[in-house]
């Protein structure tokens, strides 16, 4: 084979070429990307405000749980807004929300907007903010504990079936929808939801400043429109997110015009049906009934 040398040189040539535009290319893709981070503040944590949404059925939250902490600890979060749009949900999920808020509010300054309904649980756990913001048309309120079960004992003898339970004591299991509610169970179940009541009042108590004989009037159960839930004091102010920010900057030493950003959590969020399941389940059925199947949860009557 003959030796070409211009051939050889030619293809130098070219190599050479290859390897600018593959490093313009290598420097294009990082620039690309550190300016997308730059743009989010992951890559120079730059002062911000997390925006939080919290909708549908409330139920206990392990990745909501981290996140809040996460949000907690981190020093460039300058305040959280967190917009809730949810009937409520467990008294656990309510009052796991609550706590993560009380925890981000001990470092920086937190606004709950309350969006279409915040009631029951929602309710429980907005009150964790430093301020409430509702709309005029937001239905809130309905604070209080509730459960129910469906007892099925005449229907299973109709089709001859006899259920059979054999139990250590009266009171286990119950209620149980396979067996009659004794008088004995009844007042047993209603301690329980009781005790989980009074902790919910002296939650809203302790938030608004309430005494309790005041706040056991409001946590009668009844829904509130945005301007009457103002007026008794269960919220501070008629307003959105700007509200929100504008309260933040005049009030809470947070500079003007931070960047808002939305905050999404890293686990997969159950769909609305499975968590309507999981609340029904726990509210219906004995054996999945634990404190956090105590539900506070407001149920407009179907017509």
């Amino acid at each position: 084979m003959s030796y070409d040398p211009d051939a050889l040189l030619g293809r130098r040539r070219l190599k050479r070429r290859l390897r600018l535009w593959q490093g313009i290319t290598i420097l294009a893709v990082i620039g690309i990307v550190l300016v997308s981070l730059h743009a989010s503040g992951e890559l120079l944590h730059s002062d911000r405000i997390a925006r939080i949404y919290v909708e549908g059925v409330i139920v206990r939250d392990d990745a909501r749980a981290q996140t809040l902490a996460e949000l907690a600890a981190d020093e460039s979060v300058r305040g959280v807004v967190i917009h809730i749009d949810s009937p409520g949900g467990t008294v656990v999920g309510g009052e796991d929300l609550y706590k993560g808020l009380r925890g981000i509010a001990e470092h920086k300054p937190v606004a709950a907007v309350m969006g279409t309904v915040a009631t029951s649980a929602a309710y429980m756990a907005g009150v964790g903010a430093d301020r409430v913001f509702v709309r005029e048309g937001t239905i809130t309120g309905s604070i209080g504990v509730i459960l129910q079960m469906a007892n099925v004992v005449e229907l299973l003898n109709k089709i001859g079936v006899e259920p059979i339970t054999i139990k250590s004591s009266e009171l286990k299991g119950i209620p149980s929808p396979v067996e009659p509610l004794t008088e004995t169970g009844r007042e047993a179940t209603k301690e329980v939801v009781g005790d989980l009541y009074d902790f919910f009042v002296d939650i809203v108590a302790a938030r608004r400043g309430f005494d309790r004989d005041t706040a056991l009037k409001l946590a009668d159960g009844r829904i509130f429109a945005g301007r009457q839930a103002l007026d008794a004091g269960l919220v501070d102010e008629i307003g959105d997110e700007h509200a929100a920010l504008a309260w933040m900057v005049e009030t809470q030493d947070v500079p003007a015009g931070l960047p808002v950003d939305t905050v999404e959590e890293s686990a997969e969020a159950e769909t609305l049906l499975e968590r309507l399941l999981g609340v029904s389940g726990k509210s219906l059925f004995s054996n999945t009934l634990t404190l956090d199947g105590m539900v506070s949860l407001w149920q407009p009557a179907a017509r």
